[in-house]
């Protein structure tokens, strides 16, 4: 199943710019858009500059660097090409002959040719070298803005897990703990209930996290992303029933996982936008 496009705005000089993201951490912005501001027929203002030997160098290069996929023989027949005359290039030739992830054509009323922000970035230096450092600034502070909402709700995020974990531990203390245990005894119930949940939800324990990252301070749940911290708020909940219906730990593991496994899938379909809207 294919994610759901996330799509931003950013401005630039009264010019609207689109960008979009399927995973969160490649953007492309609409060289369409860019085009815009020198030319009503932005087509063949990309066109034009395909049509350059610099662009098709630095195209290749940055395919050769992120796409294993890349076609190097058909991308060496157009850099020799480049530069004459009778050269024209499309960015749909070029993504059909030499397999390029880096720019791509959508169809439809909101399509156009878009590109990775590196690419986009480059474009915009041949359009207008102020044209582009507006829209690096209006771009900063889109990504400033996401930032401090992402910080802000990961911090709501932790301090929920944390309100959720002290129902989690009354409930082992009124029925998992009878009085004779001691100290230490007690530490260790504690200890072995949150790595039921540490291994229903990230499969380790918190032992074994420390392990593999040594060095780090904090432990698992401080670098969990927005989404593990909300589902391990529900879980905590719902452990702590568990427990007062009186379940082993091993049934308990099993509801917990199957879950953690069908909330993580719930919030990616539902989307980290939608998500935000609901908070």
């Amino acid at each position: 199943m294919s994610k759901k496009p996330v799509k931003e705005t950013i401005h630039a000089k009264g010019i609207e710019i689109s960008i979009y993201s399927e995973d969160f951490k490649n953007e492309f912005i609409s060289l369409t858009d860019i085009a815009r501001y020198k030319s009503d027929e932005p087509f063949i203002v990309i066109n034009n500059w395909m049509r350059g030997k610099d662009t098709i160098d630095f195209l290749g290069l940055w395919e050769q660097l992120q796409n294993p996929n890349f076609k190097p023989i058909e991308f060496d027949r157009f850099r020799k090409e480049a530069g004459y005359n009778a050269f024209t290039l499309s960015p749909k030739k070029w993504i059909d002959h030499t397999n390029a992830i880096g720019i791509i054509s959508k169809s439809g009323r909101y399509g156009g040719t878009f590109a990775h922000s590196d690419i986009a970035f480059e474009f915009a230096s041949w359009i207008s070298a102020e044209f582009k450092l507006y829209i690096i600034k209006d771009y900063k502070r889109l990504k400033n803005d996401e930032s401090s909402r992402l910080s802000l709700n990961w911090n709501l995020h932790r301090e929920i897990s944390k309100l959720n974990y002290r129902i989690h531990t009354d409930a082992i203390k009124e029925n998992l703990l009878p009085p004779e245990l001691t100290h230490n005894q007690i530490a260790i119930t504690y200890a072995n209930e949150a790595d039921v949940l540490n291994i229903a939800l990230f499969g380790r324990t918190s032992k074994q996290w420390r392990e593999d990252h040594i060095g780090l301070k904090g432990n698992m749940r401080d670098y969990a992303s927005l989404n593990q911290l909300l589902v391990l708020a529900n879980m905590e909940s719902y452990n702590a029933i568990l427990i007062e219906q009186g379940m082993s730990q091993a049934e308990r593991l099993l509801l917990l996982n199957k879950l953690a496994i069908r909330q993580l899938k719930a919030i990616e379909e539902i989307g980290t936008k939608e998500i935000n809207k609901l908070k």
